[in-house]
């Protein structure tokens, strides 16, 4: 099984509909993209319409991963800087490979297509990202060539008694 990526594909109703399912059943397994389980699709519907939103208006650009049968398996959201001293980087936000297909290189492939769309963006040098501390992720992020550029301690509380480091990860591109 192979992963297809695409740089912002045509986000119609069922789209984003497979991306809504996605994120709750990432959201459920445990994965560390902004939300801790329970979560039901409804409490995710503001977050996926302020992204998408910004992939509409220019300030995001999606990267969606397709499984064998054509459906959303992973995705990723590219946020460019605003700020006029760090528009040479980009942030990735929201990276979710679905729980059934971790474990097989999606996840590989999907940052290899982020990485990729990235160095295709004019005046590009670098992606940043974060991720949870206690999941494993910077681990995973590291052996795709991302270099742990800092760390705030107990910054992101899971839950009452849970606090877990927020994780800043580099990619140069030049």
């Amino acid at each position: 099984m192979t992963l297809t990526c695409e740089l912002d594909p045509l986000v119609d109703e069922g789209v984003r509909e497979q991306i809504l399912a996605l994120w709750a059943d990432v959201s459920n397994a445990g994965g560390a993209v902004g939300f801790v389980p329970p979560v039901t699709p409804e409490e995710i519907v503001p977050d996926l319409d302020a992204a998408l939103a910004a992939v509409a208006d220019g300030r995001r650009r999606l990267v969606v991963g397709r499984d064998e049968d054509g459906r959303v398996a992973a995705t990723a959201f590219i946020a460019y800087n605003a700020h006029r001293l760090m528009r040479h980087w980009v942030w990735v936000y929201t990276v979710m490979v679905h729980p059934r297909y971790q474990g097989r290189g999606y996840g590989r492939a999907l940052m290899a297509a982020v990485e990729q769309a990235a160095r295709s963006f004019e005046g590009i040098e670098a992606i940043r990202l974060t991720c949870r501390g206690g999941t494993g992720a910077d681990a995973f992020y590291s052996a795709c060539g991302y270099k742990e550029a800092g760390r705030v301690p107990a910054a992101i509380r899971v839950a009452p008694g849970d606090d877990r480091d927020d994780i800043t990860l580099y990619l140069p591109l030049t």
